[in-house]
């Protein structure tokens, strides 16, 4: 028997989410993270999953790009493993969904809001207790919100699992609003019981992506693929508690380490070209160049 898959997997977060089928689940996620001005009525896949196509996706950036129907574009990604510059990379991924807009000739009125979410599988903000963070453009001191059309949220599952407490038995009375329904779905969808759910959060439409996830079929590359990406996130869980109580942020710098050298050598193995191997681990050019000697050696 097949162990039960994984929505916090990047590839099966896309195929829940990133088809024409499922934009109900997306609408619905959408709507449980943004503000209600932002309220999403219908929305078009710019980059909707294809199963032909899936293996150009970057292994850790399996990101979803919408548009909604007022043309607000939203960038959503679910992140695996904390990686270095994190924050850099999420605003560098934010303007470039928003210059990608302006087309030669095109007029700066033409560009709409966009808006960021990542879903991480780490706690990215310690300063925050909160496991959901919304930034956004404000003057300093007076705080004025000037610049609207930047907005980004992070939504950490491990501060929400903490939170949660060792034993959280039935999730149903401990979800109060409809972004703790969608990150129970993420993080313990095993434990929801949808007969106790608060009235306020029978609407959603969790059902549907238990339903979904349930009958989810892989075609053998896409299993291939969901395994490694499996693996990888229980070598940084393994990676982080081995480093509790040992120094944690230099067991997290070396874990990370000893992970990106792990997928670049099965990278490499699987005749992906070194341009590539640096982009998706952001390790070096000497740092790849050693591991191909070590493998010839071996």
């Amino acid at each position: 028997m097949q162990e039960r898959i994984s929505p916090r997997v990047d590839l099966a977060f896309k195929k829940i989410f990133g088809t024409e089928e499922n934009k109900d689940l997306l609408i619905s996620l959408i709507n449980s993270i943004v503000g209600k001005d932002d309220q999403v009525v219908g929305i078009t896949l710019l980059n909707p999953y294809n199963q032909k196509n899936f293996k150009n996706d970057k292994l850790s950036i399996l990101d979803i790009k919408a548009e909604g129907s007022d043309g607000k574009k939203f960038n959503i990604e679910i992140q695996i493993t904390d990686e270095a510059d994190y924050d850099k990379r999420a605003l560098y991924y934010w303007a470039k969904l928003y210059s990608n807009q302006l087309k030669e000739s095109g007029d700066y009125a033409e560009l709409e809001k966009v808006i960021g979410i990542h879903i991480l599988n780490f706690t990215s903000i310690p300063e925050s207790p909160k496991y959901h963070n919304a930034f956004h453009v404000t003057e300093k001191e007076t705080r004025l919100h000037f610049f609207k059309e930047f907005e980004l949220h992070t939504i950490e599952l491990k501060k929400f699992l903490d939170q949660l407490g060792q034993k959280p038995g039935d999730l149903g009375s401990k979800l109060q609003t409809s972004l703790d329904l969608w990150t129970a779905f993420l993080t313990r969808n095993d434990l929801l019981n949808m007969a106790k759910l608060p009235q306020s959060l029978k609407d959603v439409p969790i059902k549907k992506a238990i339903r979904v996830l349930d009958i989810m079929n892989f075609t053998v590359e896409e299993r291939e693929a969901y395994e490694d990406h499996l693996k990888w996130l229980r070598i940084e869980a393994n990676t982080l508690k081995k480093a509790e109580g040992k120094g944690y942020e230099k067991g997290k710098k070396e874990g990370r380490k000893k992970e990106k050298l792990a997928i670049a050598e099965a990278l490499l193995q699987k005749g992906m070209s070194v341009d590539e191997i640096i982009e998706i681990t952001t390790l070096s050019q000497k740092e790849i160049a050693n591991l191909m000697i070590d493998d010839r050696q071996g």
